[in-house]
């Protein structure tokens, strides 16, 4: 099927957009120390769950469907039968959305695959770096893919929507996590390497996201900084 990742990381004032949109009362890890604070720095320091209420922000502001469920309380919940959209395949992800935070598939595709079929093994980017360097914009990250991506290896690790079983029938299961930090090692941009990680946990200052749409994004113009948001790649998966 066809889909469209961002090409960026999801920025920080894109964030500040949606909270005074939609109120959704996300926070940032304070990254003033490294000079990650600026508003084309990668939002980091969320957990799964708030940048699933980011992706929710975009589809019903564009008059799209959630999709991810969550209760009155704000829990996250699985899909049922009854609700409209509901794919048994993936109990987290309505099938009616227009955006989502990407599988664990969408990323690897756009991570190490070419428009020729050809697979790579590793990742060019902005890694190996001391702490104190902290990310950069998400528009200067480098290690651009053969799809024209930014950022997929090394800046900030990048929450995906499947769980580490692959199962997505679970709501407090770990999620998957790719693509390594400005301070990983090398091997950490590796298309074997991913890590497990509580949907919970906030403030890793090294953890952000990019997201996933389909048809056309027009909904991110409302976040876009300069059309940055609208940069989004078309590709097949396998």
């Amino acid at each position: 099927y066809t889909y469209n990742l961002s090409k960026y990381e999801i920025s920080r004032e894109m964030i500040d957009k949606a909270n005074a949109g939609g109120g959704l009362g996300i926070t940032l890890a304070d990254l003033s120390t490294m000079g990650g604070n600026g508003s084309l720095r990668p939002a980091s320091g969320l957990s799964w769950y708030e940048a699933a209420k980011f992706v929710n922000y975009l589809n019903v502001s564009s008059g799209s469907n959630a999709a991810y469920k969550f209760d009155s309380n704000g829990n996250f919940q699985l899909w049922s039968v009854n609700d409209l959209g509901y794919n048994s395949n993936n109990l987290y992800r309505n099938s009616l959305a227009t955006f989502w935070l990407p599988s664990t598939d969408e990323w690897y595709k756009g991570a190490y695959s070419s428009l020729s079929g050809a697979w790579s093994n590793s990742l060019s980017g902005r890694y190996g770096l001391g702490i104190s360097s902290g990310p950069v914009d998400i528009t200067d990250a480098g290690g651009q893919t053969a799809w024209g991506t930014i950022g997929q290896g090394g800046n900030v690790w990048e929450w995906l929507e499947t769980a580490s079983d692959g199962s997505n029938n679970n709501t407090t299961e770990l999620r998957d996590q790719r693509g390594g930090s400005w301070f990983s090692q090398a091997n950490a941009v590796n298309s074997s390497v991913r890590v497990e990680q509580n949907p919970f946990v906030e403030n890793e200052y090294n953890t952000g996201f990019r997201v996933v749409s389909v048809p056309e994004p027009s909904a991110l113009s409302l976040l876009g900084v300069g059309g940055l948001a609208l940069a989004i790649i078309k590709r097949r998966r396998a």
